[in-house]
């Protein structure tokens, strides 16, 4: 289903110039953080090559490349295994044991447990980041030393087939909170949770890799659908974050992602269930009781038991005259 909101797509190389200006000193009065950029693969020959590229062609250049195949049986193992052979220290391939699958998730944890970086960012095997993606992520990050997370805008690309009639469908989605704000923990989180603001994307995030490493990482049970809602929940609950209006990645659109299978399985129902659980028992290992908080899960949990009725709700809250609150 096509999102509701859609801009004219904007000039991404060139929006985000004067902000990387002014960042620029900042971020380099002292010795630039090392970054480790974790692309986790299965099976995407098609498309590897393209997001490595894309990492190779940042205009930042302190980081590390951690290829993390996860179980892969087509000429994807090989193109990661030529890049780490001939990139003299600067990419790594990585696999799980015997070669195994073991999903999205425990991939990410393979990375993040051989990451060196001071920093840690995600970009999946069939995505692409623009030159400028670390350069300006880093600078938000020095310049903002109390957040834990930076995360920014994400272009849906649909133009990536060359078609003609592809080319419109490009979109980016509002940024939802105010750029260059510190997002107190627990402030961003009922937001998301109830997609009154969206979800950041995980190839828009910058980490640091200590935080990321005490909230235990990725979680091993989402081995797909949600595995980076769990994530950005453990974040936005809490750590701080700050977001850009930059939008620097692409979110290749295209009908074997991760995504569109779920869809296609018509499992969507049990994993935001099986999300939501998963959210209710961190929200009490952890002592929140923010009543916001609590009142964000009982909304999504009505809606996804009555979506007839949510569906009718929101667009009775679009009427004229009536409140949005």
């Amino acid at each position: 289903m096509r999102c509701k909101y859609m801009p004219r797509t904007p000039d991404l190389s060139g929006s985000v110039s004067g902000m990387a200006a002014t960042l620029e000193t900042t971020a380099m009065k002292s010795s630039p953080p090392l970054v480790s950029v974790i692309i986790i693969f299965l099976d995407t020959e098609e498309f590897i090559r393209e997001a490595i590229e894309s990492v190779y062609s940042q205009t930042y250049p302190e980081w590390e490349l951690l290829l993390v195949d996860d179980g892969s049986t087509d000429g994807s193992t090989r193109l990661a295994l030529q890049y780490a052979e001939q990139s003299s220290g600067k990419a790594r391939y990585l696999e799980h044991e015997d070669h195994a699958n073991r999903g999205m998730s425990a991939s990410r944890n393979r990375g993040l447990a051989a990451a060196n970086g001071e920093l840690v960012a995600f970009l999946d095997a069939d995505d692409v980041w623009l030159p400028r993606h670390l350069e300006v992520y880093v600078a938000l990050m020095v310049s903002h030393p109390e957040a834990a997370m930076v995360y920014g805008r994400t272009q849906f690309w649909f133009s990536w087939t060359g078609r003609q009639e592809d080319r419109a469908r490009d979109f980016v989605l509002p940024l939802g909170v105010r750029p260059g704000e510190l997002l107190r923990p627990r402030w961003l989180f009922p937001l998301f949770l109830t997609g009154t603001v969206p979800v950041p994307s995980i190839r828009s995030v910058l980490i640091k890799r200590d935080v990321l490493r005490r909230l235990g990482g990725f979680e091993d049970t989402f081995r797909a659908a949600y595995e980076d809602q769990v994530f950005l929940a453990k974040v936005f609950l809490l750590e701080a974050a700050v977001a850009t209006d930059a939008c620097l990645d692409r979110y290749r659109q295209h009908p074997s992602s991760c995504t569109a299978s779920s869809r296609k399985s018509r499992s969507m129902v049990e994993e935001r269930r099986h999300f939501l659980n998963w959210i209710e028992q961190f929200l009490m290992q952890q002592g929140i009781e923010d009543p916001v908080v609590w009142q964000a899960l009982r909304t999504s949990r009505w809606r996804l038991r009555h979506p007839l009725l949510a569906r009718v709700a929101r667009g009775f809250r679009r009427l004229p005259g009536c409140s949005r609150t």
